[in-house]
């Protein structure tokens, strides 16, 4: 039976061409060696599976190659290409500094780069892990890397490269391998799965490419798993099922479940995906990839930022038009703040769903204005563009008693400002004083309505005229002395600006002073709460502690053991307001304190051992001893 070579090696490239996702560097090692301008040494560094060591390799090979290609390639036909692709080169030494890593492993190796090559232009040395020598190996070989024989080149590999000295890094030509394109690893995968007569799907190849994060060794090693699992037909839904990945699917259906507010259908979603196994942060992880894919589609310019497959990423263009970019906005940040605290969640079910419930309403909450709007978000209207206005009570009434701003305010005005036609129907007997004393030329919604024609009446019939010119009749009782207003009020504006006039009537309280007598009547006064809700062990831990004036607004708390002083931690929050609330300062400053020497001293005399007790019983009964040794006893201590 043949024996099996993994594909990592077995596709691992041969010359500069075949190196994926690298072309940054392999144009520039060819022009090096065209133009005869090679380094004496290199340095590689870059993520792992990335091509440093292979690169390195094919380095190697073409800069001792005799029958150089035009393009920079090695041949591959002459005989130092042949015994370097059979590993019989005595011009190429690799070493691995991650079990070679001490100063006598350096010194062997500066005492072979003193000998010349027998055959060929130079002699190359691979250090690959080159950060795991010890500090002393590295100092060994500073001086040979700096002046090193015409002959010698060194080509250093890491994956760490803040690791390395900076010594070794000035002397050395960088080139930073960068991760592999998800797109690449898709190509590369491709061809090798039609060289080894392998059925695989576009969008299995994907899942294999984002999961292995731009590592091209394990994309094949992972290809090499599933080929064997589903023995050569790769599909979307076996590769899922490997690679435990959370489907798509899944995501697509949440979305339409929260925009049509179905909670029920979200939950029993999430659900489903907890039994598969999948844990509440990977849902939130991929939810949030999946709303930034949705927000990727909202602009051409950022669309190859979407590294999906050709299907999916139609799906996410449909799906992403039914969607404005602000309410993407505000659920992607929802999102990101519900992962930042899903460790320090104690139910970390009930923590995610929450935030589905949130989602679920947060366009009942809020209307998100669209890209016309800048997309800020505006409050949601209380009546639609078109519809009949609700009962609402009148925002406007006026009062015959203050004026504002000099001058009374006019229905008109009020009309004015609400950009509306405004009429004011008053009963009959007001209706005739105000007509008798208006003017004859005056129009019938003239300004004569003023605030004293207003309070005359115990009620108003007020008609708004709409945008679509459709009357529409509210009654509104209006009440005398109420302050008249000439904005805009909606039902909220209305209720802020009433609790603003409330809280400017509110009698500022004074701060108390904080003296030690007040602070220690409040202190029992607080244990006190916790002692009629019966919680002693609470109440044990505050009479314990020792509460002082440290300052004119600073409080301080000392504790005698580190138990004490942690349960002080957590209630220090609770305490500091009490005491914000009871002085009415919200400058009060509470400091914990700790201080082992007070547990000693409450504690008292420590307790004395059994031999203890009887020298003290002896001491002040000397009969007890005398009976002790006339009847020769032992006393058992």
């Amino acid at each position: 039976m043949e024996n099996f070579i993994v594909s990592a090696r077995k596709y691992r490239p041969q010359n500069f061409s075949t190196v994926v996702g690298q072309s940054h560097i392999t144009t520039t090692l060819k022009n090096a060696i065209r133009n005869n301008q090679l380094a004496h040494a290199f340095l590689f560094c870059g993520p792992r599976g990335v091509g440093k060591t292979t690169c390195a390799r094919i380095l190697a090979k073409t800069i001792n190659c005799e029958n150089l290609q035009p393009d920079g390639e090695a041949c591959n036909e002459c005989h130092s290409c042949k015994s370097f692709n059979e590993g019989s080169s005595f011009n190429i030494h690799e070493l691995d500094a991650a079990s070679n890593n001490s100063v006598d492993d350096i010194r062997t190796l500066v005492e072979q780069v003193r000998f010349a090559p027998q055959a060929g232009k130079y002699k190359i040395y691979i250090i690959d892990e080159v950060h795991m020598l010890s500090s002393s190996a590295f100092n060994a070989f500073l001086k040979t890397l700096e002046e090193p024989p015409s002959y010698a080149i060194f080509i250093l590999a890491t994956t760490e490269k803040h690791k390395i000295l900076p010594t070794i890094l000035s002397r050395c030509q960088i080139f930073d391998f960068k991760r592999i394109t998800i797109q690449d690893t898709v190509d590369h995968l491709h061809e090798i799965c039609e060289k080894e007569h392998i059925q695989a799907e576009a969008d299995a190849l994907h899942l294999v490419a984002q999961k292995t994060d731009g590592c091209m060794r394990d994309s094949l090693s992972t290809l090499d798993k599933i080929v064997s699992f589903t023995g050569g037909h790769l599909t979307y839904q076996n590769t899922l099922e490997h690679l435990n990945i959370l489907d798509y699917d899944y995501f697509f259906k949440v979305m339409d479940a929260v925009l049509q507010q179905d909670v029920a259908g979200a939950l029993l979603i999430f659900d489903e995906i907890l039994q598969k196994g999948f844990e509440g942060d990977n849902f939130l992880n991929g939810w949030a990839e999946f709303l930034r894919n949705l927000l990727m589609c909202k602009e051409e310019k950022v669309l190859h930022l979407l590294e999906v497959s050709g299907n999916l990423k139609d799906r996410y263009k449909q799906l992403s038009g039914k969607i404005s970019p602000a309410y993407l906005i505000t659920a992607l940040h929802l999102l990101n703040e519900t992962e930042i605290n899903y460790r320090m969640a104690r139910n970390k079910r009930l923590h995610v769903e929450m935030a589905l419930i949130k989602l679920c309403y947060l366009q009942q909450a809020v209307t998100l204005a669209g890209d016309d709007q800048s997309g800020e978000v505006v409050k949601k209207k209380l009546v639609p563009d078109g519809a009949v206005p609700q009962q609402l009570r009148a925002p406007f009434a006026q009062a015959a008693g203050p004026k504002s701003a000099g001058k009374p305010a006019t229905a008109a005005s009020i009309a004015q400002n609400e950009g509306a036609k405004l009429t004011i129907e008053t009963p009959p007997a007001a209706k005739t004083a105000a007509t008798a004393a208006a003017p004859a030329t005056t129009a019938p919604a003239a300004p004569a309505a003023t605030a004293p024609v207003a309070a005359a009446a115990n009620t108003t019939a007020t008609t708004l005229t709409n945008s679509n010119n459709t009357p529409a009749t509210r009654t509104a009782p209006v009440k005398q002395g109420a302050p008249a207003t000439g904005s805009k009020l909606t039902g909220l504006a209305a209720m802020k600006e009433a609790l603003a006039a409330k809280q400017q009537q509110t009698t500022v309280r004074e701060a108390v002073p904080i003296t030690a007598g007040a602070l220690a009547v409040y202190w029992e006064e607080f244990i006190d709460i916790f002692r009629q809700a019966n919680k002693m062990t609470v109440v044990s831990n505050l009479q314990l502690a020792i509460i002082n004036l440290l300052g004119k607004e600073e409080i301080g708390i000392v504790s005698r053991n580190i138990v004490q002083f942690r349960f002080m931690e957590e209630e220090k929050l609770a305490i500091s307001d009490f005491f914000k609330r009871k002085f009415n300062n919200p400058a009060i400053i509470l400091t914990l304190q700790l201080d082992e020497s007070q547990q000693t001293q409450d504690i008292g005399p420590a307790p004395l051992s059994s031999r203890e007790q009887f020298q003290l019983m002896a001491e002040h009964y000397p009969m007890i001893k005398e009976l002790k040794d006339r009847l020769n006893m032992e006393l058992d201590f």
